[in-house]
């Protein structure tokens, strides 16, 4: 028997197993809504386990963050390109986004971004 999970009952059990610091207000819609599109483009049901997501993702608060510390992103930080140009904040945050997206799941909304860890 399965029941249905609305975005409050999400939050609600996060805060029932003491994990509501785990994910930012903005962060667990992402994950709710990232998690509802995956059902529905899967056409297969997730069984909502609090500490298996809380292990299996984690929020930062720009890819370059995540990307610095969990991945080796070398040479990907503020400094001289090729051609000597300063890289602008937007610029590595692009390139971080890229990278990340080629190594695991990414969640980006407007505060922040969610990875998959593995």
């Amino acid at each position: 028997m399965k029941k249905n999970v609305y975005e409050t009952d999400f939050r609600e059990a996060f805060r029932s197993y003491g994990r509501i610091g785990n994910f930012s207000y903005e962060g667990l819609t992402a994950l709710y809504d990232y998690l509802i599109e995956y059902e529905e483009s899967c056409g297969e049901e997730i069984e909502l386990d609090v500490i298996a997501l809380c292990c299996e993702y984690t929020e930062y608060e720009s890819a370059t963050e995540a990307a610095c510390e969990y991945f080796d992103f070398e040479g990907m930080t503020y400094g001289e390109e090729d051609g000597g140009e300063l890289e602008t904040v937007e610029e590595v945050e692009d390139k971080a986004i890229k990278f990340l997206q080629d190594r695991t799941q990414l969640i980006i909304f407007d505060s922040g971004v969610i990875i998959q860890d593995f």
